[in-house]
């Protein structure tokens, strides 16, 4: 099982376990946030579940209603959020290589 497939294996339980958002925020504490205190950690818990809950929220907001299949207008916006989401992803890889060369 290469990499990808761990990944995604990993996603599925969390989510079947209903715990993918409480999974992503170890994943991140694990490679971004070194020694941070236990008041620290809650604070950056609360911020990275509320941006979870405005991300998921929005998105459920903004899909057309009624329809049995993703729209266009839903396709597009959903590539607009992709587009987001990856030019963050991209900082973030650039902030964790950066602090694992410094280290």
């Amino acid at each position: 099982m290469d990499k990808d497939e761990v990944g995604r294996e990993l996603t599925r339980r969390l989510i079947e376990q209903g715990a993918l958002i409480e999974g992503g925020f170890a994943a991140f504490l694990s490679q971004v946030i070194k020694n941070a205190s236990t008041e620290t950690i809650a604070m950056l818990r609360i911020a990275y579940i509320s941006g979870a809950e405005h991300m998921f929220s929005s998105m459920m907001t903004v899909m057309d209603v009624g329809e049995e299949e993703p729209t266009e207008a839903d396709i597009h916006r959903m590539n607009k959020i992709h587009e987001e989401v990856e030019r963050y992803r991209a900082q973030l890889q650039l902030l964790t290589t950066q602090s694992r060369g410094n280290a």
